[in-house]
């Protein structure tokens, strides 16, 4: 594909007919849509234009001085809106598209996590992960005996040999007086030596907090494993960065965001980050779109009047901010499945092995995980925010937690006599039970879901299987079945739980596929390519409430849109995963060009990065399609 450079032609001065005449007339594919005339800013023309809705794609676009769309249509149709200071690019056959909806992130903490030691969510020894840490160690040896260390992207179910669950023990070993925080990629497990139980004051005696667990051994000692929110009494004790330095690490994320495509997002669970969103508006260096999320606790929400009133203070913070918007509250319900966390609220109790690893004999046990609101709570706050105008957006893993959320999200409709357009959404769903399937969609309620997860890996197989059976696990993600009972689907990557590539859940969402050679996981649950494009751009724009603005690309909504360096209707679904953006637009201002000598773009997936700073601690990993698999 040509490069940007080649592709951008200044039309200025040039007059309307010598303009006109830069574009090529063809009537070989129909206008989608045209408004009154006037002079566009950018003509984007003679490519393939995916609108995102029903049709054949257009060739070209004209957007206007405030940004919003005039025309999408053909080059005929289109090229009357150029005017003497009209901007056109030659797509030169580039394939547009309305930009990707992040229905789910968190960016700042992404950005933040870009500057840690990572693990890289590896499969790993003990041995291995202790030789990280070591050189860790070594490379800030000035910040003994005090100084904490912080270790991300922990795979807390990919400790080698399978089933291993670390302790304390496995991090006093090492040659420090450092305390030390290891903290899992999937955000709901820390891992910590001695000194950081005894600086946190965990002991014996300290009763696990509300929405978590203290793992203990059979004496009652804490074993350094800490779960959900547990992990917050180390956490917090790691000296916060500085303002300064959480703006520079969100600006850092949100110009990977918009390099790779991405043109709006959710941010679930901003509730302690707002005075940095308004640093990172009043900088200019947002970029994208931002829906804002406050994560609410159980005990908060006990108080309903007390709880509202703090997201009204909340929202308040962005009135009239630009590109920024609240209006979402986020609960836990539960944790997460794969063990040994085990914290996913279950229907049904996990399978426990009451015979050998050589003759396993796996039977119901009694741990259904953990329930983190109960039934009367969450129901009394979803019933109190709906009447108020607020959407509930519910972390929901297990099929109890989900049908927890339904159950409340039921009566919300139903109070009042008339149901409220507020999108009550549940997050997840890794397990759903079908009968739950039908009630979600009569009370239309939103399913978000993080399908490039979606696969036979070390979770589904070695940390689920076993535990769930293969009944439940042949039932992981059934997005296909929510799409055909009428569940609007939306997208999400879950960064920086997952690698960034916010083009691998539109792949995986269709083919269900791991790395080469692993079997399709549970193909017929995969969706069609147009229902992945419309669930990662419109179903998470819906979800922002902002589909009157972004989703599609239409006459009156906002010029977000990406070029991207593939034609995502004709390559093979398994190639998407790939996609590059060359341009991203957000209401018909340039936030990336691929060709820009300042464009901060990030081409490596952090798994590729991961790997490299292993490999130089001299743990040898290879990048797979979904995670990293380290030597042992």
């Amino acid at each position: 594909m040509a490069q940007q450079s080649d592709r951008r032609t200044f039309l200025v001065g040039a007059g309307a007919a010598a303009a006109a005449a830069a574009i090529p007339l063809s009537t070989a594919v129909p206008a989608v849509a045209s408004s009154r005339r006037r002079s566009a800013a950018t003509v984007l023309h003679s490519g393939v234009v995916f609108t995102g809705r029903p049709g054949r794609p257009a060739q070209a676009v004209a957007v206007g001085q405030d940004g919003t769309i005039l025309a999408v249509g053909s080059n005929g149709e289109v090229r009357r809106f150029l005017g003497r200071d009209t901007e056109a690019i030659d797509l030169k056959g580039g394939f547009v598209m309305p930009g990707l909806v992040d229905g789910h992130a968190h960016p700042i903490s992404a950005g933040l996590s870009l500057h840690n030691v990572s693990l890289g969510d590896a499969e790993m020894t003990v041995a291995q992960i202790q030789k990280v840490i070591t050189a860790a160690l070594k490379a800030s040896a000035d910040k003994e005996p005090d100084g904490w260390l912080q270790i991300s992207m922990w795979n807390s179910s990919g400790v080698l040999p399978a089933g291993t669950v670390v302790t304390k023990a496995g991090l006093d070993v090492l040659d420090t007086k450092r305390p030390i925080l290891v903290r899992s990629s999937d955000g709901h497990n820390a891992w910590v030596n001695s000194r950081a139980l005894a600086l946190a004051g965990i002991t014996k005696a300290t009763a696990d907090p509300d929405g978590g667990s203290i793992v203990r051994d059979a004496s009652g000692e804490p074993t350094g494993l800490l779960k959900d929110t547990a992990t917050a009494l180390v956490r917090d004790l790691v000296p916060d960065p500085t303002p300064a330095e959480e703006v520079a690490a969100a600006a850092e994320a949100f110009a990977m965001l918009a390099g790779a495509g991405v043109t709006s997002l959710m941010d679930a669970g901003a509730g302690d980050s707002a005075d940095t969103y308004l640093a990172l508006a009043a900088v200019d260096k947002l970029k994208l779109r931002t829906r804002l999320s406050y994560r609410l606790s159980a005990t908060e929400a006990k108080d309903t009047a007390a709880a509202l009133a703090t997201l009204r203070a909340f929202e308040k913070k962005f009135a009239g901010a630009d590109l920024l918007s609240a209006g979402t509250a986020k609960v836990f319900l539960d944790g997460v499945m794969e063990y040994p966390a085990h914290t996913a609220a279950m229907l049904d109790p996990y399978l426990v092995n009451n015979g050998t690893d050589s003759k396993p004999d796996w039977e119901p046990g009694t741990d259904h995980g953990s329930l983190y609101f109960d039934q009367d709570t969450i129901t009394n706050l979803a019933v109190v925010l709906d009447r108020a105008g607020w959407q509930l957006h519910a972390h929901t893993i297990g099929d109890r937690a989900v049908r927890t959320a339904i159950t409340a999200y039921e009566a919300a409709v139903r109070h009042g006599g008339r149901p409220r357009d507020n999108r009550h959404t549940l997050a997840h769903v890794e397990l759903i039970a079908p009968s739950d399937i039908r009630r979600a969609a009569r009370a239309r309620v939103l399913a978000c879901l993080q399908l490039q997860w979606a696969e036979y890996d070390s979770y589904t197989t070695d940390s689920l299987l076993p535990y769930l059976g293969t009944e439940r696990q042949s039932r992981i993600y059934p997005a296909r079945s929510m799409e055909r009972a009428g569940i609007r689907l939306t997208g999400g990557t879950d960064w920086p739980i997952d690698d960034f590539n916010p083009w691998r859940p539109v792949d995986q969402a269709i083919t269900r596929t791991g790395p080469d050679g692993t079997p399709a996981f549970h193909p017929e649950e995969g969706l069609s390519r147009l229902s992945s494009l419309r669930m990662h751009t419109y179903g998470s724009s819906y979800q922002l409430h902002q589909e009157h603005l972004t989703g599609t690309l239409e006459v009156g909504k906002q010029a977000d849109l990406v070029l991207t360096d593939r034609d995502l209707l004709k390559i093979k679904a398994t190639e998407i995963s790939g996609t590059q953006a060359e341009l991203t637009m957000i209401g018909g201002a340039i936030v990336h060009d691929s060709t820009s000598t300042t464009a901060v773009t990030r081409r490596t997936h952090a798994s590729t990065a991961a790997a490299k700073t292993l490999r130089a601690m001299g743990v040898e990993c290879r990048s797979s399609h979904s995670h990293l698999a380290c030597g042992h």
